[in-house]
């Protein structure tokens, strides 16, 4: 036998003191009656008050309110084979890693707070497939595309400034490999989840839209950082200073909305600007994905445990009424002697 909610069965151990509680209080009331009434004729002038009429209810009613406690935990016991379908979209998450993401413009830097982001995204997911593009001056396919979302989660929190040796920000290339990530057309709605500070130093993303278009691939664009912009931390986390160029000036990152915007609204997606305490990914799932046409990934046959609640449920209700046809047998006694 297994429990189809193992949490109660915790509470099925605070019978044990309950039974005790009420037993000794039970013994308490006979020992009581006995000390006003014989108890050789306590059963002829009041049967329903006798210790063991009064014992035998007792241990009825715990032993009925046990078994109905335990059906909450619904008991299961054998199985039989359930067709699993399952039905979700295709996410593509592209992350930025450039060095830009270090800015500090949102704490504890744009990088950190995009992963939280996407975690909570990850949350929120019920049978979609998800994967991970990381990408700076290159890209790279983290996670194929799985509904495993502990392994997803593992390799998201491998990804770092560094993961990507290449320096800069290269999003086509990015989108391109997001793009041979998905597999054959399905109808579901496809997305690709675009989480950088847009800045762009190789390509265009532009030249995109049409393949975007033509494989119906929604991108939803997240702008993490502000517009005014933060300096970068210094090279390795050294104390003091910013980062700076080749020619010694500091380095100052803003974020560049313009492509992110027409990427999003081009292919049907949805453009947020993240702020400091809202990250934007809820809007973008709440708004967005959550409303996509989802379609069938696969289909298999699955086990599922008999439940065997209501042969619980049913043995307390017999007890119960063998306590009340036990009560009014009494009554009707005492009444014939009288």
């Amino acid at each position: 036998m297994k429990w189809g909610s193992p949490e109660i069965t915790a509470w099925l151990l605070l019978l044990i003191p309950a039974w005790w509680l009420v037993l000794t209080l039970e013994r308490r009331k006979g020992n009581s009656l006995k000390q006003l009434v014989d108890s050789s004729v306590l059963p002829v002038l009041a049967p329903e008050c006798s210790t063991r009429n009064i014992r035998r209810r007792t241990i009825l009613w715990l032993v009925a309110f046990s078994i109905a406690l335990s059906a909450l935990a619904r008991p299961q016991w054998g199985f039989y084979w359930e067709e699993a379908r399952r039905r979700g979209l295709d996410i593509m998450i592209v992350l930025d890693t450039s060095r830009s993401m270090l800015a500090q413009d949102m704490k504890p830097n744009r990088l950190q707070q995009a992963k939280w982001g996407i975690r909570d995204l990850v949350r929120k997911l019920r049978g979609d497939r998800i994967g991970l593009v990381a990408f700076a001056g290159s890209s790279f396919l983290q996670c194929p595309l799985t509904m495993d979302y502990a392994a997803f989660l593992m390799t998201l929190d491998d990804v770092q400034f560094g993961t990507i040796a290449k320096g800069g920000s290269a999003i086509e290339q990015a989108l391109r490999t997001a793009m041979a990530g998905f597999e054959e057309r399905t109808d579901a709605d496809r997305v690709i989840v675009l989480i950088t500070d847009g800045e762009d130093h190789e390509g265009n993303p532009l030249t995109l839209l049409d393949d975007l278009k033509r494989n119906d691939i929604r991108i939803y664009a997240l702008g993490i950082g502000t517009l005014e912009g933060e300096l970068l931390p210094p090279v390795n986390g050294t104390a003091g200073g910013f980062f700076k160029d080749r020619h010694g000036n500091v380095v100052k990152s803003a974020l560049r909305e313009d492509t992110l915007q027409r990427l999003a609204l081009e292919t049907g997606g949805m453009y947020i600007r993240s702020t400091p305490g809202d990250i934007g990914i809820d809007r973008i799932y709440s708004q967005g994905i959550a409303t996509l046409r989802r379609d069938e990934h696969e289909s298999r046959m699955s086990r599922r445990h008999e439940e065997r609640f209501a042969w619980f449920l049913g043995a307390a209700l017999c007890l119960l009424i063998l306590e009340c046809a036990l009560s009014r047998g009494i009554r009707a006694a005492r009444e014939e002697s009288a």
